[in-house]
């Protein structure tokens, strides 16, 4: 045989000489259960997250114009344009000798304070706390919750009234002074 011949043979060898290459067997039922497993958790994990973002949804359209401002009551005035007719909390003093009770309607009427300068307060409620009392050289803080109106006063839907703190009271009580809900007597 010649050189060539042998090249020959080489390259194209006969058919009974040939290599056949034979793909590596698929297993059906191992790539079947692999793609019905990842279906499977995508059908799980797809509405969980639908789900997730369904709650964040109904949560921020809950709280949509229900935050409260809660802000001293001189930056409350200084701003009115931005709070009336919105839910604000008001913080500050109760005026001394602002406080009026009315029996018929059940309401209170008063002033509260803050660097200055007051606004003017409705409680239409009958029932305000113990501490809320109006007692001469004692500053009672006050927190008002209600609807700023275009007045510049305050329709409240609940008072807070600030209670000292333990050592506060024994300073006072050094001075000879009272507890606020001590000084009015029932």
């Amino acid at each position: 045989m010649s050189d060539e011949q042998a090249d020959e043979n080489a390259e194209n060898p006969p058919p009974s000489e040939r290599a056949v290459e034979v793909p590596a067997r698929r297993r059906r039922d191992e790539d079947e259960e692999d793609e019905d497993g990842a279906r499977k958790r995508l059908l799980l994990v797809v509405p969980l997250l639908m789900a997730a973002a369904a709650i964040v949804a109904l949560v921020l359209v809950g709280m949509q114009d229900k935050g409260i401002y809660s802000k001293p009551v001189d930056e409350l005035v200084a701003q009115k344009a931005k709070f009336v007719g919105k839910s604000v909390r008001a913080e500050g003093n109760l005026v001394h000798g602002s406080l009026v009770k009315r029996e018929d309607p059940c309401e209170y009427r008063f002033k509260i304070e803050k660097n200055g300068t007051e606004i003017p307060v409705r409680f239409a409620k009958c029932v305000v706390p113990d501490t809320f009392r109006d007692v001469a050289g004692m500053d009672v803080g006050v927190t008002v919750e209600g609807e700023l109106l275009a007045d510049d006063s305050l329709e409240a839907s609940q008072v807070l009234a600030k209670c000292p703190s333990k050592y506060e009271m024994k300073e006072k009580a050094a001075k000879g002074e009272k507890a606020p809900h001590a000084a009015m007597s029932p």
